[in-house]
């Protein structure tokens, strides 16, 4: 469904934890976005604007979501203005891309009349997506409407800047791609250690300024006018580590990251949530070892972790169903254990599920960008992947370790069941699709990681032609690709995205999902 004629909104469902508000046009977007910004109430965790939505999350224990439908309303009602226009920003250039000269002569013009009139343009930032600090900029003075490439790169550098559709943007970090290139700078797009990550924030006006010709042992930088950010050429470098020596990796296995409960309220920037996939295995764990819920662990695929105590190290282990051993001695899952200093702690093959969680008493210290320690896949924030030899620092307790007999828990099973709540797109598919959803069996393809998992099953037959302009993304949504076979997105899937999304898992069943292996089955039911 679109948006009907004179309609000023259309509110649609994202599960049980979001709104997707959808206006006229990207104008409207912007509008709405930053009045809903200026003043939200208890219980809004998220906004994420996109090119004709507002994603809003929210938290239903703290509001409920006929509440936050009414606050939708009555503030776009209330505002109808421009807003502020945002900070301006100075941002050098290098009009060097890859595909400059293609895309002047598939507009039809000559090099230099796209250069000028390019860097002649005051750009403002629309939204940001599809990585941190990656800002879609709009320009009334520039007419273009450029296709993107039939094949994307996969590899596009840090600092390259093209253009899409309407849309201009530079590439933070480097990532595959689609957009025609036609510049570069060193600005430094995004910095997590800087007390304003994004240089360019919704709403801040950009200005290109074309570079001279380099000179060797020269320096540059742009400006950030009344936002104290300039167009920084480098990253803040790490502070020491910190915390006491806890364990030393011997064999990391096949991926052991650092993780947390992840980064809330940053997705208009563009930063995903992250974090643990399976929260309730990690803060189990956390639990067992007298830590904070929310302190950081290590999430453990398909086990094969070795690890020597440093010093007497208290430990637990929750998640995937696998052998725990001190030296030779096996020991229990789901319980406290102390591993003194010099014995190894193995966690084997995992039999059953997918990750396991190792919580560290005092919690796993370091490096935490954007104020959280998990490892982001997809947009390499957080510390890297653990190696062999790695040194896993402990933090300060958060309280005794609580004496523990027996902790209830359950084999993750092979045919997990998957509360769905209402995607906003589900009338882009046939009914037929909606009732295939809910009553085929599912099968997790080998095409998965923390981004999200493929299914594969049936095609889902959708009955609207078009394309999907870029709009908020969730973990849990089942976003649906040409193909017809949905895909699951995880903690660190993207915040905007352009496929159509038919439902949204809860969050117990998006948890219950991490634990999910290559060949298990998966059914999902609606709620």
């Amino acid at each position: 469904m679109v948006t009907p004629p004179g309609a000023v909104i259309v509110l649609r469902p994202m599960g049980e934890r979001a709104v997707l508000a959808e206006v006229a046009d990207l104008a409207a977007a912007v509008r709405l976005h930053a009045a809903l910004a200026a003043d939200p109430p208890a219980g809004i965790d998220d906004l994420v604007p996109a090119a004709r939505t507002v994603l809003v999350c929210f938290d239903p224990a703290r509001i409920p979501p006929a509440a936050v439908r009414a606050w939708i309303r009555s503030t776009a009602s209330a505002h109808a203005a421009e807003p502020e226009p945002g900070p301006v920003v100075d941002v050098p250039l290098r009009y060097d891309g890859a595909d400059l000269d293609d895309t002047a002569a598939l507009l039809g013009i000559p090099v230099s009349d796209l250069v000028s009139r390019h860097a002649a343009a005051e750009w403002s930032v629309a939204f940001t997506g599809f990585s941190p600090g990656f800002a879609y900029l709009v320009s009334a003075d520039w007419p273009f409407d450029v296709p993107r490439l039939d094949r994307p790169r996969t590899r596009v550098p840090a600092g390259a800047v093209g253009l899409a559709a309407g849309f201009t943007g530079a590439y933070p970090r480097q990532t595959p791609g689609g957009w025609r290139l036609i510049a570069s700078t060193d600005a430094v797009l995004f910095d997590p250690d800087a007390a304003h990550p994004a240089l360019l924030p919704p709403r801040a006006r950009v200005r290109f300024v074309p570079e001279r010709p380099r000179v060797v042992g020269s320096s540059r930088s742009g400006s950030a006018a009344g936002t104290g950010m300039s167009a920084r050429v480098g990253m803040a470098p790490a502070p020491a580590s910190c915390g006491v020596p806890a364990l030393r990796v011997v064999d990391a296995g096949v991926g052991t990251t650092v993780q947390d409960l992840g980064r809330p309220r940053l997705a208009a920037l563009g930063v995903a949530r992250s974090g643990a996939l399976d929260r309730q295995a990690l803060r189990v764990a956390n639990r067992l070892v007298g830590n904070d819920e929310g302190a950081a662990g290590l999430e453990i695929l398909l086990g094969g972790f070795r690890a020597r105590a440093e010093a007497d190290t208290w430990v637990g282990v929750t998640g995937a169903l696998t052998e725990v051993r001190v030296d030779e001695r096996a020991v229990d899952l789901y319980a406290p254990v102390l591993v003194r200093a010099g014995s190894e702690l193995s966690i084997g093959v995992a039999r059953a599920g997918l990750r396991s969680y190792l919580a560290v008493r005092g919690g796993v210290e370091g490096h935490a960008a954007m104020g959280s320690r998990a490892h982001d896949s997809l947009a390499g924030l957080g510390p890297a992947p653990l190696r062999a030899g790695d040194l896993v620092r402990a933090g300060v307790p958060a309280s005794a370790i609580p004496p523990v007999d027996v902790f209830p828990w359950t084999v993750p099973p092979s045919l997990i069941e998957v509360p769905l709540g209402e995607g906003p797109r589900a009338d882009w598919f046939a009914p037929e699709a909606l009732t295939t959803l809910v009553t085929q069996i599912w099968t997790v393809s080998s095409d998965l990681d923390r981004v999200g998992i493929r299914l594969d099953g049936p095609a889902l037959e959708r009955v609207h032609p078009g394309e999907l302009a870029s709009e908020g993304m969730r973990p849990g949504a089942l976003q649906v690709p040409p193909h017809g076979r949905p895909v699951v997105l995880l903690a660190d899937g993207p915040v905007t995205g352009g496929y159509p999304v038919i439902a949204v898992a809860t969050e117990a069943g998006t948890e219950a999902l991490a634990q999910a292996r290559p060949g298990d089955r998966v059914r999902f039911r609606r709620v």
